[in-house]
């Protein structure tokens, strides 16, 4: 992916400071694939040696938080689960407020979110003529099958109410390619169905950042979101009330940070992690 553009006008700026609290998004943030992003254990393991709190926040929900977990701690920044916040967490808050108990649901979506789903005591079922709920989600597995069975319950039996994980178009991976995301799924039955999304429970929503907040106190005026996109790191961040700091190294470009409205704009804008520390701490040893 290209990060800069000799043609953009907006500039590279960083924090001159530090923050309670660190929201930091994981896929092109602080890692690409399977290999960490420079300066990212070195941030973490400072922020933390500093008081700081550090959480991570994906839109990605093919992995249970503690899996997450054990992958950066493979990377080599140590993490607690608790610290791990992803859309199959806030899926599964969603549903558990809005099904009401013995409404069924289909998912379309991988087995850590099935899992999340009905180990939360929830209903999962792919019969259209009985299903409450759709939820559309980034599954590697979509078929026609799955479509048809959305559809039906959808458009045919209208029973049901379709809802997303998340709004990411790709998941992004080293070499500048990614995955088609849920936003692909949740498009080809809204296509089908005339229907649209009820909710989503993802980065930018409302709903992702309260459950952060609801599951670690943080204060939103204490803290920054740290991610690679403006549509949904960034935008997470300021409808929350928090700084935000965009990274160059994954999605969105400074082009882009120059085509969006400028209440919309990150705080801080740096071409990766390594530069989110204040110049002092970004040359002390630990």
């Amino acid at each position: 992916m290209t990060s800069t553009s000799t043609l953009a006008q907006s500039v590279l700026r960083k924090p001159a400071q530090l923050f309670e609290s660190y929201v930091f998004d994981l896929d092109g943030t602080l890692y690409l694939g399977d290999e960490l992003l420079p300066g990212a254990a070195h941030l973490v393991q400072t922020l933390r040696a500093l008081g700081k709190r550090v959480l991570f926040c994906s839109n990605n929900p093919t992995r249970k938080p503690q899996q997450y977990a054990a992958k950066l701690i493979s990377l080599g920044i140590s993490t607690d689960t608790c610290d791990v916040i992803t859309t199959s967490m806030t899926t599964v808050r969603w549903l558990a407020e809005n099904a009401s108990k013995g409404k069924r649901i289909f998912v379309i979506g991988e087995q850590p979110l099935k899992d999340s789903i009905s180990a939360a005591g929830l209903e999962l079922s792919e019969d259209p003529r009985e299903l409450d709920i759709v939820v559309a989600s980034y599954d590697r597995g979509f078929d026609y099958r799955k479509l048809k069975i959305a559809f039906e319950a959808l458009a045919v039996h209208r029973r049901a109410i379709l809802v997303s994980t998340n709004p990411d178009r790709f998941c992004p991976l080293p070499g500048g390619f990614g995955d088609p995301d849920a936003a692909a799924v949740t498009a080809a039955i809204e296509a089908s169905t005339g229907l649209t999304a009820v909710a989503q429970m993802g980065k930018p929503s409302a709903f992702m950042f309260e459950t952060i907040r609801a599951l670690t106190g943080i204060d939103p005026a204490t803290t920054v979101v740290v991610g690679d996109r403006l549509t949904t790191d960034i935008a997470m961040g300021a409808g929350a009330g928090t700084s935000t700091a965009l990274v160059l190294t994954g999605e969105s470009t400074l082009d882009d940070v120059d085509r969006t409205e400028a209440d919309e704009r990150p705080t801080y804008i740096v071409r990766s992690v390594a530069d989110l520390l204040p110049g002092p701490l970004e040359r002390a040893a630990l």
